[in-house]
């Protein structure tokens, strides 16, 4: 991966994400905010009615992250689900806070209700990203 999409992607920020539909098969596209923390990427959502996105991931989890922000990049990636509650209560706070600008007080007041409801993903690198 070159450096600028490598940069790019180490911010994380706004990108899309084309799923598989988990009954159809048929590539469904939106948009999404995607998080990095340590090397590591996330998706999550807020809490609340359960996501589509999050259906297909758990079906089919290959799906590309397509970089549209300063850098144009498709790259293939793996969804990995996040279930240990510790890990998603770290991520959690860390996409309240870092990501979104939450204080740390609200973020902590809230993230019973994140941990029960929103989704959180994983997702890895496969390899090399087309232009």
């Amino acid at each position: 991966m070159d450096k600028e999409t490598l940069d790019a992607l180490s911010r994380g920020g706004i990108a899309d994400i084309t799923t598989l539909g988990r009954k159809s098969g048929a590539e469904r596209r939106l948009e999404i905010y995607f998080h990095a923390f340590d090397g590591r990427f996330f998706l999550t959502g807020r809490p609340g009615a359960k996501r589509d996105w999050m259906a297909n991931l758990l079906a089919n989890p290959s799906f590309t992250l397509h970089l549209k922000r300063g850098v144009s990049a498709d790259i293939p990636v793996e969804a990995v689900p996040v279930h240990d509650q510790a890990e998603r209560r770290s991520i959690m706070l860390r996409a309240l806070t870092e990501s979104w600008g939450s204080t740390p007080d609200k973020a902590e007041a809230a993230i019973e209700h994140w941990l029960e409801q929103a989704p959180l993903i994983e997702f890895r690198v496969n390899q090399a990203p087309s232009h």
